[in-house]
C-alpha cells in the first residue's frame, strides 16, 4: 500500500465530515455497501446520491434507495466524493457533466477523491490522475495514466483500490486519513478484520 503525505484535511474530530457518493444504475453492491458502512462505523457520513432519481439498481440487481437526487446535489457542502465501480455503473457515471466537472473542482481544492474498482477511469477521464499513482480494476490498467497493481494506493488527496474484494481496505483507508489509526482499530475490532 502507498501512502503519500496527505495534505491539510478536516479531520472528524474538527466537526463531521460529510461525503457524496454518487450512484448510478449498475453500480458494484460490495463496494458501495461495504465502504458507506465502514466509513459510518469510524464515524464519517456518507450521503448517496441517484442518478438519475433515488432509486438505483447496482450490478447484481440490488436496489438501493439513495439519499437524493444527483439533479439536488450542492457539491460545495461536501468534503470529497467517493465512487464505485460496478458496469455499467462507472460508466453511467463517467457520462455525467456535473460529476466530471466536480471532480475536477474537488481536485482543484484539493478535497479527498476516492474511487474504487474502474471508478479510477472517471478520475481519468476528469484529468485528475496525471501526475497521481493509482490502482484499477485488473484489466483496465491502459485507461488510467500512472497504474500500479497495489490494493489500495493513497497518493496526495487522491485514493484508489482495486475492486470488491478491497473494499473493505478502501474504506478503512478513508476513515484512517479522516479519523486517524485509532478509529481504524475500532473499526476492526468491530467488525472482526
Amino acid at each position: 500500500m502507498v501512502v503519500a503525505a496527505w495534505p491539510e484535511f478536516r479531520k472528524v474530530g474538527d466537526s463531521m465530515v460529510e461525503f457524496l457518493m454518487p450512484l448510478a444504475d449498475g453500480f458494484e453492491e460490495i463496494e458501495a455497501t461495504t465502504t458507506i458502512d465502514v466509513l459510518r462505523r469510524g464515524g464519517v457520513n456518507v450521503t448517496t446520491a441517484g442518478l438519475p432519481g433515488t432509486i438505483v439498481r447496482g450490478a447484481r440487481g440490488i436496489k438501493l434507495i439513495t439519499d437524493m437526487k444527483m439533479d439536488d446535489v450542492n457539491f460545495d457542502k461536501f468534503d470529497g466524493m467517493i465512487l464505485v465501480g460496478g458496469d455499467p455503473g462507472w460508466k453511467n457515471l463517467s457520462m455525467s457533466k456535473r460529476i466530471l466537472d466536480a471532480i475536477q473542482k474537488y481536485h482543484g481544492s484539493k478535497k479527498m477523491l476516492a474511487a474504487i474498482c474502474a471508478a479510477p477511469c472517471i478520475l481519468a477521464k476528469a484529468g485528475v490522475l496525471a501526475d497521481k499513482r493509482a490502482t484499477v480494476y485488473p484489466g483496465l490498467e491502459r485507461d488510467i495514466p500512472r497504474p500500479r497493481s497495489d490494493k489500495v494506493i493513497a497518493d496526495g488527496h487522491i485514493i484508489t483500490s482495486q475492486g470488491p474484494g478491497t473494499a473493505v481496505d478502501f474504506a478503512l483507508k478513508i476513515v484512517e486519513i479522516v479519523a486517524g489509526k485509532e478509529k481504524v482499530a475500532k473499526v476492526k475490532k468491530d467488525i472482526v478484520y
